[in-house]
């Protein structure tokens, strides 16, 4: 990644994390639908926006805006990495199939996956790595299909935690 994008990848997060409770909820109010059709935050929105995103990004930034208030910031990880944090041996049937879906998602499935999957999250205490999911969303659609790879690896394939050599 270059680091223009890093650099407003991190204002943009920075700016949601400074929002009041209204703000948070005017941007609750339009999780999961378009820019276009969530006239009443505009304003708000592009506000929040640091400059040199370049247009076809906005609907992703915008994405990201509405699902930020459905759940608690965390440090590191992606989405995969939290989801296996949050799974279960009474919910990992169910969750293993929602990944499943979610990593199947296309552009017009995805806002209503990732919605389902922030709150899953939320009700389960796991935070999201905010910056982590925004530069991962902005990749969604590469022919590699990076992003959905590295969430399968850290949610089927985890690396084991090192602890430091005692010395």
């Amino acid at each position: 990644m270059n680091e223009g994008l890093d650099e407003r990848i991190t204002t943009f997060c920075e700016r949601l994390a400074a929002l009041d409770s209204g703000g948070r909820a005017h941007l609750k109010r339009c999780a999961g639908r378009p820019l276009a059709a969530s006239l009443e935050a505009l304003g708000l929105f592009y506000r929040l926006l640091p400059p040199g995103v370049p247009a076809w990004q906005e609907e992703t930034y915008f994405l990201l805006a509405t699902l930020y208030p459905l759940a608690d910031a965390g440090d590191t990880g992606n989405l995969g990495a939290a989801l296996l944090r949050a799974r279960s041996p009474q919910n990992e049937r169910g969750l293993d199939r929602r990944f499943e879906m979610l990593l199947d998602a296309d552009e017009g499935q995805l806002p209503f996956r990732l919605r389902q999957t922030v709150r899953f999250l939320q009700s389960n205490r796991v935070p999201v790595c905010w910056p982590q999911l925004l530069r991962d969303l902005l990749g969604w659609n590469h022919p590699e299909r990076y992003v959905q790879k590295a969430w399968a690896r850290a949610y089927y394939a985890p690396v084991p935690e090192t602890t430091p050599a005692e010395g």
